[in-house]
């Protein structure tokens, strides 16, 4: 199960509902507080409830919202490459399709609404059956679904299992179903909260690493690899059974140690055993991470990694990736995870970065597997694919995440993306917008008015000569010609200056 879109209303800058699209690679690149982390972060909650690294609190809500009277953070997510079959019924296995829980573009669409940044509430936004006569079979229990069968004389052909109940009153009212795409509350009723805790479990893990989280005890909990792996290894389908196996065993000694002591105290004092029962919890509700908790990668003296300097810790971190991408090329059948990292350049050498761009890529061609990134480094865009980028900007409507790059140049350019998301003024930049307005036959037109006060010199067959140029051709002739230094070198404002003059005569001709 992956991410197909995500759509945020209400929280922190966002406060139009915007919709952004994942593939198994997405980068997020926009200037510093435009909304990268954000996006992040409100996956985070999502996935987590709270009980990852993001905690939501009342200042998330969008002020402009607040002060509108709207209080409530809306977190929609549409996921696709959907599981063949899921069990939401004891054992019995079914389809989203067969159960209605898909929207009109076959994905599961999940909303989840924060009134007062508070407990959420969620729902599934689905094509589903809205006819009176069976428009909400999924809050019904077993008795009341057998009552419908049999009120009605419809042909079930097994009356225990829910779904198959489910399925053959649908095909009952086949040709009347009034399909029609609506929410479902799925904290409502015993009946859908029983199966949203199921499907649930068919989420992806959702992993976020910071690049600026605070120092403290916790926070090896989110920056060593190890535990991470850990959630990784225990959410393994195997070794599920073989736990609840485990548990099973261990429940039943402790069920006969229980009843043969309240059988002792029944014929010591029946009135004191009358009241006593022993207490044992099932198997989904024991915490075997805790059983690991104290996993760590340390060093000499055995110096956790979150007390290492910010290099290291990343260091660590970029080669558990590589060596994460290289492990679920291996194992095919693995759980659906998504991998969110802030900045992975932090405190990294260029060619850190480069090796730890590859190993994402390596990481989102694996099955069932997404990396998104947020990043400020113009070196790892440059390593990436337009397919892979998202451009955050603000205008005067609100915030803009733009899939299709191209700006001022009639092409997808990564120069042009550094530029602006990062303001990155380069050579190569430069290079670009000239060769576009020479290419368009434009040239002369675009030197036309500008003054020619630029004094440029060359050396031609043994004489050095002089000619007058614009800033925009003095500058073009000192990149293509580095081995004249008979001229005063450029300056990064003039560089600036010629390249928005460029930009602002390209959007002319458009």
């Amino acid at each position: 199960m992956k991410i197909k879109t995500l759509k945020i209303k209400n929280f922190r800058g966002y406060k139009d509902e915007v919709e952004i699209e994942f593939g198994n690679l997405t980068a997020f690149v926009g200037k510093n507080d435009i909304g990268k982390s954000t996006i992040l972060e409100a996956l985070d909650i999502f996935f987590n409830e709270g009980k990852g690294v993001v905690k939501l609190d009342k200042d998330d809500t969008n002020k402009q919202a607040t002060e509108n009277g709207d209080n409530e953070i809306v977190l929609s997510v549409c996921f696709e490459e959907l599981p063949t079959s899921i069990v939401i019924d004891s054992t019995n296995k079914t389809t989203l399709q067969e159960e209605y829980l898909l929207n009109s573009n076959n994905q599961l669409e999940i909303i989840k609404k924060y009134p007062n940044a508070g407990k959420e509430k969620v729902f599934i936004k689905a094509n589903h059956p809205t006819n009176s006569n069976c428009n909400d079979l999924l809050q019904k229990k077993n008795t009341d679904l057998q009552k419908i069968i049999r009120d009605n004389s419809i042909s079930c052909e097994d009356q225990t299992r829910n779904a198959i109940m489910r399925t053959s009153i649908w095909n009952h009212y086949g040709s009347d179903l009034q399909l029609s795409e609506i929410e479902i509350d799925v904290t409502k009723g015993d009946g859908i909260k029983s199966i949203w805790d199921k499907l649930s479990s068919y989420l992806p893990l959702y992993s976020l690493f910071q690049s600026d989280r605070k120092n403290s005890d916790g926070d090896s909990e989110v920056q060593d690899p190890l535990k991470e792996a850990v959630k990784q290894i225990l959410n393994d389908t195997a070794l599920k059974q073989k736990f609840e196996e485990i548990a099973t065993e261990v429940k039943t000694k402790l069920q006969d140690v229980a009843t043969r002591t309240l059988d002792k105290i029944q014929e010591m004092n029946p009135e004191i055993a009358n009241t006593l029962n022993p207490v044992i919890p099932s198997a989904k509700d024991l915490k075997w991470g805790d059983v690991f908790k104290y996993v760590s990668i340390a060093g000499d003296e055995n110096i956790p990694i979150n007390k290492r300097g910010s290099g290291v810790k990343r260091l660590i971190l970029l080669n558990f990736f590589r060596a994460e991408a290289e492990r679920r090329k291996i194992e095919r059948d693995t759980p659906s995870i998504i991998y969110a990292i802030e900045e992975p350049e932090t405190s990294q050498h260029t060619e850190h970065q480069k090796k730890l761009i590859q190993a994402f890529l390596s990481l989102s061609e694996s099955d069932n597997t997404q990396v998104i990134i947020t990043t400020h480094s113009a070196a790892l865009v440059k390593e990436l694919k337009f397919e892979h980028l998202r451009l955050i900007q603000t205008n005067t409507t609100g915030k803009t995440i733009e899939k299709v790059l191209a700006n001022q140049l009639p092409y997808p350019s990564l120069n042009e993306v550094n530029y602006l998301a990062f303001s990155e003024i380069s050579e190569e930049y430069h290079n670009e917008l000239y060769g576009h307005i020479e290419f368009e036959g434009k040239i002369n037109e675009f030197k036309s008015g500008k003054s020619q006060d630029m004094d440029y010199k060359k050396t031609k067959k043994g004489q050095e000569i002089s000619e007058k140029l614009i800033l925009t051709e003095y500058i073009r002739h000192q990149i293509h010609h580095p081995e004249n230094k008979s001229n005063a070198r450029y300056t990064f404002e003039q560089l600036k200056e010629s390249i928005e003059l460029m930009r602002t005569f390209i959007q002319g001709l458009h």
